[in-house]
């Protein structure tokens, strides 16, 4: 039995977003940052220091290892990075040709999340009401328009801006989730396209450190797939049961099969709560509204395909105490369904959702150029004292192409808003261009204005070249139990043969770098004298000591 939908949607309402204006918001949200910057702390630097060893050859490309230590993530995005250094080498900083394909694979998300929308917002059951003497809108114009709005509501994702910009295997996992969802959406239209994406979606997943999520994911689709009222969806179930058998056999080839499950607390539910909160904004909110008002809609696939990433996305979020890494493979999920609730809205709902944006993101970038200004001028004092005092010993850098960048961007803002508060009701999309657009805005500012501060106190090239003033180059340093992104700035930026294991003999190495944050600082190792105590740029509480061989010189 048809059950009506809650979508009423007018030729007016459904027309496209301009291309071009689109295309320059996804352009505005993925490029800032890839050039001009280090690889920063953490993940980001880890990861890259794994591929630069890979590309380098101080370590095997099947059997990777950082100082000696083995890693612990998949390996075919170590192996992208890696295989992009080697072909740009020596004309393209390594940083650089690294962060290109991963540029690419957020790209390609927004295309595929485009897609996916397109292909489930064409189904029977998601097309709006046919209104009693015409005027609805045309299937296709619909399904583009919502498709649009799937795009918007991903780039406006708070947890996506940072996470979806780094050159972490994570943001392959992401890519692999969403052509999964891409082949799940498609089997009506495209069979073979279709079968393809999953054959190469499921075992990419599982390839890229998430085989247990790739055969959750697999589980589902294939769930939705035996249940559909589609008969050609039916019989595309055994090709997602090839994908997980080819996804099991791949994490047993690369041996990802690993257990990183700490367990769920139930003392961390709040801190989850908070998390799934902030970091799925606005987008969760948006999702809530539309599996309210597509109630009895829940098991069409326009509804259940994104769940399938969600609900295993929110299941490894709480299995693994809260990784925000496994919260972002639900985002893709999370937009196609906030897309979906754009024909349900009111229009007091829209207003509302149009003037937070406005408010909160007019106010972040205006607080990005007063910091800007008070950085190179010293006024406000207040904030250039702040800065000062967070960035120690950093100088302050001018740059017109920076500056024309940011007043482009900030200019295109304006004039978005001017738009918005217009006499334009009649899109669908609308409601989420201020968020996307204040989120790609927000990015684009700091990764101009804002970057060389930024890499000033995140990036560790500043506190090698402290080590360096110590430690000669080529030399053996042994940081025992040091972390992997430690041990990729040493060996990346300093040039030294790295020893990370934790069983490794004492005196292995002529120089021993130990940090520490406890007071007082540790006793000089047996056999060793303390030549230096450095500090990282933004870094209050850490310290590095060297240490070096007695007799060496």
């Amino acid at each position: 039995m048809n059950i009506p939908n809650p979508a009423l949607v007018t030729e007016r309402g459904a027309r496209a977003l301009p291309r071009l204006p689109l295309l320059l918001l996804c352009a505005a949200y993925v490029l800032p940052g890839i050039i001009g910057r280090d690889p920063w702390r953490n993940a980001d630097l880890a990861a890259f220091g794994q591929m630069a060893a890979m590309a380098s050859g101080r370590t095997s490309w099947w059997t990777p290892t950082l100082g000696g230590v083995a890693g612990d993530t998949g390996l075919l995005p170590h192996w992208l990075g890696a295989g992009f250094i080697t072909m740009l080498s020596p004309w393209v900083d390594p940083a650089l040709a690294a962060r290109l394909p991963f540029a690419l694979l957020l790209a390609a998300v927004l295309a595929l999340i485009w897609y996916t929308t397109f292909h489930l917002a064409r189904t029977d059951a998601a097309l709006p009401l046919p209104f009693a003497f015409g005027g609805q809108a045309d299937p296709v114009a619909y399904a583009r328009a919502i498709s649009d709005g799937a795009v918007l509501a991903l780039m406006a994702s708070l947890g996506l801006l940072q996470l979806g910009h780094e050159t972490t295997p994570e943001l392959a996992q992401l890519a692999a989730t969403a052509l999964f969802l891409y082949a799940l959406a498609a089997a009506p239209y495209r069979p073979v396209q279709s079968r393809l994406a999953v054959l190469v979606a499921l075992p990419a997943l599982a390839g890229s450190g998430a085989p247990s999520m790739s055969m959750a994911m697999g589980l589902g689709g294939t769930i939705v797939c035996v249940f559909s009222s589609y008969p050609q969806v039916r019989r595309y179930a055994p090709w997602i049961a090839a994908g997980a058998l080819l996804a099991a056999l791949t994490a047993q080839v690369l041996g990802v099969w690993r257990w990183r499950s700490p367990g769920l607390d139930l003392a961390q539910l709040p801190g989850i709560a908070r998390q799934w909160a902030w970091f799925m904004w606005p987008g969760w909110l948006l999702a809530l509204w539309t599996l309210w008002r597509w109630r009895r809609h829940l098991l069409h696939r326009h509804l259940s395909v994104p769940l399938v990433s969600l609900v295993v996305a929110l299941g490894a979020n709480l299995a693994m105490g809260g990784s925000d890494r496994a919260l972002m493979l639900g985002l893709p999920g999370v937009a196609v369904l906030a897309a979906l609730a754009l024909p349900t809205f009111r229009r007091s709902t829209a207003a509302a959702v149009d003037w937070f944006s406005m408010l909160l993101f007019t106010a972040a970038a205006a607080f990005i150029w007063l910091m800007y200004v008070a950085m190179h001028t010293g006024v406000p004092a207040k904030p250039a004292a702040n800065i000062a005092k967070l960035a120690q010993g950093f100088t302050p850098q001018f740059s017109w192409p920076a500056l024309a960048l940011a007043l482009l961007g900030t200019a295109a803002w304006i004039g978005l808003v001017r738009w918005r508060t217009g006499r334009h009701r009649e899109a669908l999309w609308k409601s989420l261009v201020l968020p996307a657009g204040g989120v790609a805005l927000c990015w684009l500012l700091a990764m101009t204005l804002w970057l060389p501060v930024l890499d000033f106190a995140r990036s560790p090239r500043l506190w090698v070249q402290r080590i360096a003033v110590h430690v000669p180059a080529g030399a053996c340093v042994a940081v025992p139990g040091a972390t992997a992104a430690t041990v990729a700035a040493l060996e990346h930026f300093g040039g030294w043969r790295v020893e990370a294991r934790r069983d490794a003999a004492p005196m292995s190495c002529a120089f021993l770098v130990l940090i520490t944050r406890t007071r007082p600082l540790p006793a000089t190792p047996a056999g060793y004298e303390r030549v230096a105590e450095v500090q990282r740029p933004a870094e209050r509480e850490e310290r590095t000591l060297v240490f070096r061989r007695l007799g060496e010189r």
